[in-house]
C-alpha cells in the first residue's frame, strides 16, 4: 500500500511538470521572440507653421450707380436730362466669374486636449474680372419744341486683384486628422472702371414743321451735329460719341467665413482641404464676393 501511494505521488509530479514546460513552450510559441507592443502616434497641433495653397473661385460682381453719376454730371443743366432723365436710362447688371487662386498662409495653433485654437494670415492672388455693359437709344420730342435724341453706350469693370485674411481658428483633434472653422477679417484690391460714351443731338422741330407748312426758310435750330440740312434733318449727321468715366485701383475691407479639414501625414507635415467664403465692401458702386475651394500643405515647426 505504501509503495501504491509512493508511486501515484511521484506520477501527479511528472505530470505538473510537463504541464508547465508545454505552457511555457506555447506561450514562446504564439509571442516569438520579437514581440513589441503596438502604438499610436499622438500629433501635437501646437506651434507655427507655415504653406501655400491653390485652388478654384467663384467671384460674383455688382455693380450699382456705376453710370448714372457720369450721365447725370455730362448732361446736367441740359432739357435731355431734366425731361428725359438721361442719367437713369442704362442698367448695370450683377456676373458671376471663375478663375483659379493661389497664394500662402501662415499661422500658430494652441492645444488644449483635443481643442485646438489658433490664428491665421493668408495672402491669396486672383485672376477674375467681372464686366457689364449695356447699351440704350431715346429720343422725344421736349417742351422745348426741339426733337432730342440720346444715344448712350456704357461699360462697366472690375478685376478683382488680390485679398489678405487674418482669421480666428477652432478645430477638434481627431488622431491625425483636425477639422477646423474659422472667420476674421478680409481686405481687398480691385481695380475698377465705369465707362460711357454719350451721343446726344437735336433740332427745332417746330420751326422746321412750320417751314414745311408755309414753304419759308426759317433758321432750324440744332445741337450735336457735324453736318445738318434745313430741308431733311433725318439726313444730319451727329458728331462722334463723347467718352466719359473713371478708371483706378480701390482697397477696402471686409469679413471672411470658412471651415477644412487638416491631416497630419507626420508631426510636421501637414495636408489640408477648406472652403473660405470673402465679402468685401462697396468699391465707389462695385461689389464683391468670393467663394473658393482650395487645397494646400503646410510645414510646422
Amino acid at each position: 500500500m505504501r509503495k501504491l501511494t509512493i508511486g501515484f505521488l511521484a506520477l501527479t509530479a511528472l505530470g505538473s511538470m510537463s504541464t508547465a514546460r508545454a505552457a511555457d513552450f506555447a506561450d514562446d510559441y504564439l509571442r516569438g521572440p520579437e514581440y513589441e507592443p503596438v502604438t499610436t502616434q499622438v500629433i501635437d497641433w501646437s506651434g507655427f507653421y507655415i504653406g501655400g495653397h491653390g485652388g478654384y473661385s467663384s467671384s460674383a460682381f455688382g455693380f450699382t450707380n456705376s453710370f448714372q453719376p457720369i450721365v447725370a454730371n455730362a448732361l446736367r443743366s441740359t432739357t435731355i436730362e431734366s425731361e428725359m432723365n438721361a442719367s437713369s436710362l442704362l442698367s448695370a447688371h450683377a456676373v458671376r466669374k471663375d478663375g483659379v487662386s493661389y497664394g500662402a498662409f501662415a499661422g500658430y495653433n494652441m492645444q488644449f486636449d483635443d481643442t485646438v485654437i489658433g490664428v491665421e494670415f493668408d495672402y491669396s492672388r486672383f485672376d477674375i474680372t467681372g464686366t457689364t455693359a449695356d447699351a440704350i437709344s431715346r429720343t422725344r420730342l421736349l417742351s422745348d419744341g426741339y426733337l432730342s435724341t440720346a444715344n448712350l453706350a456704357g461699360i462697366a469693370r472690375t478685376k478683382l486683384e488680390d485679398l489678405g485674411t487674418i482669421r480666428a481658428r477652432v478645430g477638434y483633434a481627431i488622431g491625425d486628422f483636425l477639422p477646423f472653422v474659422t472667420g476674421g477679417f478680409a481686405i481687398g484690391r480691385a481695380s475698377i472702371s465705369d465707362k460711357v460714351g454719350i451721343q446726344t443731338y437735336s433740332y427745332d422741330r417746330t420751326t422746321y414743321l412750320s417751314n414745311v407748312a408755309s414753304g419759308q426758310t426759317a433758321y432750324v435750330g440744332r445741337f450735336g451735329y457735324s453736318s445738318f440740312d434745313q430741308a431733311n434733318p433725318g439726313a444730319g449727321i451727329p458728331f462722334a460719341p463723347s467718352i466719359y468715366g473713371t478708371s483706378k485701383t480701390k482697397v477696402v475691407g471686409g469679413f471672411t467665413l470658412g471651415g477644412g479639414v487638416e491631416y497630419a501625414i507626420t508631426s510636421n507635415i501637414l495636408l489640408r482641404g477648406e472652403y473660405q467664403y470673402v465679402l468685401l465692401n462697396d468699391f465707389d458702386g462695385h461689389k464683391v464676393n468670393v467663394n473658393s475651394v482650395r487645397g494646400g500643405a503646410a510645414y510646422k515647426f
